[in-house]
């Protein structure tokens, strides 16, 4: 697996940054062992780059990966909702507690909508930056699925990387297209020559999974594109995804095998059309419907297919956990 030096952090990841929210407890809720055999499985492969957040529950299964892994080898992407000196101080030391690390390669803003969500966020920010000076973080950034909250980076030099969403169809950019995007993403490796970008969802969660090396030779052609995060939740998967950052062939019998892997949002009997998971998600992909067969309230949240990325985070404000992605 190709490796390159973030220009503006130094730190040396493989083009393939492993995403691990698809294997948590918003997903596919493996244990900390088997999400951690997985971590470890792609990192003999060449994969030293974990994305994670405080939101994915992830921590433990990275901790377990480590045990196998150097860390000083092994490159760890977190984010979170901190937006005060508070919350960011809370937020990083339940990293640094949880992963069993005295530091972190970087950590960034999590989901920023605009100019006006990064004001907000000001503080948090000032605290990062504070531990980066002090070594306990080697960079800062933040995450996005917005075209303007990229354009709103471009006006921050303290950020080293921005995380936004990309993918060949745009699937998941909230406020305009792919060239939209590509265009934010290029102003921001302008204004900073060694500014630093990975993206996230490639695949867009699972509704490109038709045309997988379209998908990824999309981005891997993009010369502002340093890193690239795919979530995996299989050793099939993983072997799928070297193989096309490699520009290999997918192996026949693991192509099989996925082949035969659907994926889609379930949501449980025991929904309690509380609206949460409506007013979370971005995509308008799930709203709650009024039928007298949905027990015991008349009401449940329904999924359009055909809207939904798989990003799970409408699993996150589910007070009744029963939205999962299987």
């Amino acid at each position: 697996m190709k490796r390159v030096t973030l220009g503006r952090t130094g730190l040396e990841v493989s083009r393939m940054a492993f995403g691990s929210l698809t294997m948590g407890p918003l997903q596919r809720d493996l244990s900390p062992k088997a999400g951690g055999d997985l971590l470890v499985y792609a990192y003999e492969r060449g994969v030293n780059f974990v994305d994670t957040a405080e939101l994915y529950g992830t921590y433990p299964h990275i901790r377990e990966a480590l045990k196998a892994i150097p860390r000083r080898d092994y490159v760890i992407s977190t984010k979170s909702y901190a937006y005060d000196f508070k919350t960011a101080e809370a937020s990083l030391n339940h990293a640094l507690e949880s992963l069993g690390t005295d530091y972190l390669d970087l950590f960034m803003l999590h989901e920023q909508e605009s100019a006006h969500t990064l004001r907000g966020h000001r503080e948090a920010l000032d605290y990062f930056l504070e531990q980066k000076q002090k070594g306990v973080l080697r960079a800062v950034g933040l995450s996005t699925h917005f075209v303007v909250a990229v354009n709103a980076a471009v006006k921050v030099p303290e950020l080293d990387i921005i995380h936004p969403i990309l993918n060949l169809k745009g699937i998941g950019i909230q406020d305009g297209t792919v060239q939209d995007m590509l265009a934010a993403i290029h102003a921001f490796k302008t204004r900073f020559a060694d500014g630093d970008v990975f993206t996230m969802k490639p695949l867009a969660g699972g509704h490109l999974i038709q045309t997988p090396k379209e998908a990824i030779d999309f981005l891997l052609g993009n010369p502002d594109l340093d890193a690239i995060a795919v979530g995996m939740q299989s050793f099939e998967e993983i072997d799928a995804n070297l193989a096309l950052f490699e520009s290999r062939p997918i192996p026949p019998e693991i192509q099989s095998k996925l082949n035969q892997k659907e994926r889609h949002l379930l949501v449980h009997d025991w929904c309690t059309a509380c609206g949460n998971c409506e007013r979370r998600c971005q995509q308008q992909a799930i709203k709650v419907m009024k039928d007298p067969l949905f027990a015991p309230t008349g009401a449940r949240a329904v999924v359009d297919h055909d809207k939904c990325v798989l990003c799970g985070y409408c699993s996150a404000v589910c007070p009744e956990f029963c939205l999962k992605v299987i």
